[in-house]
């Protein structure tokens, strides 16, 4: 991937005599000796493809020049053994392209030379908050620290920016993407080879997690969602506890993530290998939504108006098995939105004023319906990649053809 070319299109956006930190972050203390898995800020793997703790990127831009500088731990025999290895200066540079790394006992003393530089006046920092009860992430707590530091200079935050340019993905990112669908696919017929009557959800989501490790994935992109009978209708039920009963649907919502980027895929399997006839006609529905939105989407759209194209068929199908009177009312049984993007992040960061889809974007697009009354819960996902002209389904080989995923459970029996 080409982390320079990114890099110089943040500089382009950022202003004249301005310098942006970016902090990869620190382990989350749990308790006692416990951390959680560290988890890299995003936006400076984006920039950096480096996922490491304890890393700084410094750009600097002024009239003279336009300058990136990494800071890296420096290796310690004694922590490396127990800890494992750190990266190296010369493998930082190999992967970032930032030819001036140096070692992080070096950052203070350069950043009080930035500050006491007259014509750096702007610092920009990652300042994006989810909602406000929200723990303050790293790169927030370090603008505050500054922002008490150096009072009078002022703080910018350069998430939408970054935002902006991750909402389309270049070619190494689609591959990855690609990638980690095949790995989800590969998992999910695993899955259907193991499932039947008296499986537990948490063995189908084992059976998903122990596939998608032995294909080389980093790990699960989001908690497996493995929802069987009445659980399915619970969007993001991830207890994964229950015995999968005969005659029920398992809905599982799950995704591979490799090398950084995630997948994000839905299916809904007859736990016994044959829908019923009431499972099977909801389920055309929801196929049918989806098939809807696939045809449809292309530059220029709004996630809306997918949205509005699946709402419509999802209505009138409703309105036809008898479960409202008229398709405005198809909210009762679904209540998100069609589609969001997806890339580094499963729900992948978006910026507000750039809502009309783009060549590289890539979304999902996953329609339901949830029936509280007859325990039917169906999602059918896919990711999508816009194109100059219309779309890719990159999950496209994935089965989502009830009679093809009918043939693939009964013949492993056979």
């Amino acid at each position: 991937m080409n982390f320079t070319e990114r890099r110089k299109q943040v500089f382009d956006k950022m202003d004249q005599d301005s310098a942006l930190l970016l902090f990869s972050g620190i382990e989350l203390h749990v308790s006692a000796d416990e951390y959680l898995p560290f988890e890299a800020n995003r936006n400076f793997f984006y920039l950096t493809g480096l996922r490491r703790d304890h890393m700084i990127l410094m750009m600097k831009k002024t009239a003279k020049e336009e300058k990136s500088i990494l800071f890296i731990e420096e290796a310690d025999l004694n922590q490396e053994r127990w800890f494992g290895r750190k990266v190296t200066v010369s493998e930082a540079q190999e992967i970032t392209g930032i030819d001036d790394v140096r070692f992080l006992d070096s950052f203070e003393g350069m950043v009080n030379r930035l500050m006491a530089r007259e014509d750096i006046g702007t610092l920009y920092f990652d300042c994006y908050r989810y909602q406000v009860e929200d723990l303050p992430d790293y790169n927030m707590v370090k603008a505050e620290e500054f922002a008490k530091k150096f009072p009078g200079r002022p703080i910018k935050n350069i998430a939408p920016v970054i935002a902006a340019l991750r909402m389309q993905k270049d070619e190494d990112e689609i591959a990855l993407v690609r990638q980690a669908i095949k790995i989800t696919d590969d998992a999910l017929k695993f899955v259907m080879k193991n499932l039947k009557p008296g499986c537990t959800e948490y063995q189908a989501q084992a059976d998903f997690e122990y596939k998608i490790f032995h294909e080389g994935a980093d790990g699960t992109a989001f908690p497996t969602i493995a929802g069987s009978g009445a659980n399915g209708t619970m969007l993001h039920y991830d207890t994964n506890r229950d015995v999968c009963e005969d005659e029920t649907l398992l809905l599982m919502d799950l995704g591979a993530k490799f090398q950084g980027y995630c997948a994000d895929i839905t299916r809904t399997y007859p736990v016994n290998g044959k829908y019923t006839d009431r499972q099977r006609q909801v389920y055309d529905v929801v196929l049918a939504a989806n098939r809807a939105v696939a045809k449809a989407a292309k530059p220029g759209m709004t996630l809306k108006e997918l949205d509005d194209i699946a709402k419509d068929v999802l209505g009138e199908g409703c309105v036809k098995l008898g479960l409202i009177e008229k398709k405005e009312d198809v909210g009762t049984y679904y209540m998100h939105g069609v589609s969001h993007h997806l890339g580094i992040d499963v729900h992948d960061v978006t910026a507000a004023w750039n809502d009309k889809l783009r060549p590289g974007a890539i979304i999902t697009d996953e329609p339901g319906l949830y029936i509280d009354e007859w325990e039917i819960g169906i999602r059918i996902e896919d990711d999508i990649l816009i194109t100059e002209d219309g779309c890719e389904v990159l999950s496209e080989n994935l089965m989502r053809d009830p009679d093809q995923i009918e043939a693939f459970m009964q013949e492993k029996e056979a």
